[in-house]
Order: structure tokens, then sequence, then C-alpha cells
């Protein structure tokens, strides 16, 4: 017979499956009175790292015998807004995944319990500093990194040999990629060239390799409607309908550039390292270089940490988990076997195995981009700062806008939002 703690941590876990129509729970808790159930909610793991994270959630349950993890998973794309949807709703998940872009909005608002009160003496040195920083807030510990990757700029070997193309190298700069893709595209055969979102996480880093700054330095007004911003936006907009598919022929279809780059018809692609495993069955040729920069080279480097829930009810039981999925050896060791993002750990032999990987062969690109890292703006009203961004430059890049006004009327967007 279930104990009422059991019943309840299983009522838990329905009502954030309810939230998460399209989540999953890839472990059921055990029964026991004397048990923890812990919920980890996750937007990376699936769909290709379940079993990964399932081969992490097993070590941890060995290593710790009284505690048993639940994971849930939903697309990012739904993830936060089903994450607000059970924090309102006083269904929280014990642990969570979150975002660098999104920590300082849950931070703010009270959501996550300071690990500082859970910690006791747990040593932190085997985090790299940075990554360790950047979960921070107000000289308090409220999130602990898991993993980070970056974007990089792949390319179809294949296609470049059957163009007779020389590849990219690490000293490309946007003249060269423009040049490059105008040579691989072929509309009648529906190959092309280049592909690169116009949206928010794009347009900060081609702002950067313009020259140019998203805030000013104060952080109190958008500094993107600037020459440089207006570079940056045409540079991204002007592949649309030349090089890369219009708004139109993508058709709102989940996943159209990895399909498209998968079936051999994309020349380039900017897109993060969290592809690599994806692409691992190419029936092609393909590698990947640092991206190419314009005034300056700039890569976008993303961050991914565990926070516990300010309500979790067993806050230590929760910090051993979300230490060991963030540090130990099996999570950092698994992560890069199987290529998902890499384990922001201060213990260089072990990311020294990452480049031994002969797919893609210069995995060395992945290390290069982090000389020159554009780290993505950050305000309370996160979200949608990035909403408004993207949706001004949807409209410039469908020609319902020239970029001047979408720039212009993105930048009074942010300014509202900063406030």
């Amino acid at each position: 017979m279930l104990s009422r703690t059991k019943v309840a941590a299983l009522l838990a876990t329905a009502l954030l499956a309810s939230a998460c129509s399209q989540g999953s729970a890839t472990r059921a808790p055990a029964a026991g009175d004397d048990r923890t159930t812990l919920r980890y909610f996750t937007f990376s793991a699936a769909p290709d790292h379940v079993a990964d994270l399932d081969a992490i959630v097993a070590a941890f349950e060995k290593e710790n015998p009284k505690i048993d993890v639940v994971v849930e998973t939903a697309p990012f794309d739904e993830y936060f807004t089903k994450l607000q949807t059970s924090i309102a709703g006083g269904t929280a998940p014990d642990t969570f995944e979150l975002n660098y872009e999104n920590f300082v909005t849950y931070a703010s608002a009270g959501s996550l319990l300071d690990l500082g009160t859970v910690a006791g003496d747990g040593d932190t040195s085997v985090y790299a500093g940075e990554s360790l920083a950047a979960f921070q807030r107000d000289g308090k510990q409220y999130a602990l990194p898991a993993s980070f990757s970056t974007v990089v700029l792949f390319y179809n070997k294949d296609l470049f040999e059957a163009a007779g193309v020389e590849p990219p190298t690490s000293d490309w700069t946007w003249a060269d990629e423009k040049a490059a893709a105008a040579k691989l595209t072929d509309r009648k055969k529906g190959v092309f060239g280049d592909f690169q979102p116009v949206q928010f996480f794009e347009f900060y880093k081609t702002l950067k390799q313009a020259g140019g700054e998203f805030l000013s330095a104060d952080g109190k007004k958008a500094a993107f409607d600037s020459p440089e911003g207006a570079r940056a936006a045409e540079w991204l907009v002007s592949k649309v309908g030349e090089v890369m598919p219009t708004e139109a022929e993508i058709g709102g279809t989940a996943d159209y550039d990895t399909n498209l780059f998968k079936s051999g018809k994309l020349a380039m692609w900017h897109n993060g390292i969290w592809q690599f495993a994806g692409m691992k069955d190419a029936p092609f040729q393909w590698d990947v270089v640092v991206e190419p920069g314009d005034k300056a080279k700039a890569s976008a480097v993303f961050h991914n940490a565990v926070a516990v829930s300010a309500g979790a009810k067993a806050g230590k039981e929760a910090y051993a988990w979300a230490r060991f999925l963030s540090s130990s050896d099996v999570a950092a060791r698994t992560r890069i076997k199987s290529s998902w993002e890499l384990p922001p750990v201060s213990d260089q032999q072990l990311l020294s195995g990452y480049l031994q990987d002969p797919v893609p062969a210069n995995r060395q690109a992945v290390f290069d981009s982090l000389e020159s890292i554009a780290l993505p703006p950050v305000i309370e009203r996160q979200q949608e700062m990035q909403d408004a961004v993207t949706k001004e430059l949807t409209e410039a890049s469908s020609g319902r806008k020239p970029v001047a006004d979408a720039l212009k009327a993105a930048a009074a967007e942010v300014d509202a939002l900063l406030g």
C-alpha cells in the first residue's frame, strides 16, 4: 500500500504530466515509505538523449538507493510555458533544467532554492568558474551548471566538392560565406547554399560580429537600432529567398533546416553542437568550422543548468541529484561519449576525450569558438524580449517591413520591457 507521501508525489507527477501534454516520464517511482521521489523536468534530453539520461539516473540511484528520480521531458519550444504553468499551479518539479537566458527571470521571481542552504560543504571547484558564476544572483548560487554548447557552421563537404567550391575555413568572413552560398544554391534541384534562422538568437550574435551591442552599457536601453544593428539584420534578412528558403517555403514545418541538411540539400547550416549526435548517420561527408565573422569573430555559447524548486520538500536530496547530474564523472563521460553538449567541468582531461570522436573531424572548432564568446543579453522579462525581436525580424525577412523600421520597433519594445 502506498503512503500518503508517495500518493502525493504520484499526484504531483500526474499534474505536471497533464500540464506537459507532450512530456514524458522515462522512469516510474518505486514504492516504499522511507524513499524519496524526485521529479526532474528537462528539455535537452529528448529525443536523442533519453537513454543517456536514464544511464545517469541509474548510476545516481545506485549511489543513493533511497532516492528515486522520475524524468519528465518537453520540447524546448513548449518547455518554459509548461514550467511556468506548473510553478503557478503549485505542481512544480523538484528539480528542472534552466538555460542561462531564462535563469534571471526564475531567480528574480523567487522560484529557485538558494542552494547554499542545502549544499553543506559541497566542493564547487569541480565546475568551470565562468559557468558556475553564470548561475549566481545577489551572491547566491541558484543553479548548478550542467552543460554548455556552442554554435558552429556545419557544411556538406560533398556539395562543396561537387560545385568546385573551396570549403570554409576559420578565416572566413561574411563575404566569403555569401559568395560560396550563391555558388552552391541550385533552386531547380532544391539545394540551398545557406541556412541561418532570422531570430533573436542569431541577431544578437551577428550584431556582435558586426561590432555592435544589444544593450547600452548600463543595461537600461536597447542599443541595437544602430548602423551595426542594421548591418547585422541585413545580413540575416538578405539570405531569405536568395540562398535560403523563404518563410512560405518553410511553411512552419518543424525541424525544416535539420531535415534539409540531413537530406543533403543544404550546403551550410548555422547550428549548435547538440546536432552532432543526430548527424552521425548522414549519408554524406560533413564537417564544422567556427562561424564566419564581420568586423570581429563572435560565437554563441549556451549554458544549461539544474535548479531546485523553491518549494521542493526534499531540498538536500534534490541538491544531491542536481550535483550528480552536473558534475559527476558518470554524467560528464556520458555527455562526451554521446555528444550531448559538453560538461562545464574544470577537469580538462575529461574534455580531451571529446576530440577523439572522428565525426565531425574538426571538433577543435568547438573549443576555438570559445575564444570569442557572444553571451546573450539577459533581462528579467527575457522571453518577451526574445519574442519581440524575433517578431520584428520576421516582419523584415518576409518583406512586410523595412529593416530600419523593424529595428526601430524592436528597440522601442525592448525599451518598454526594460521600463
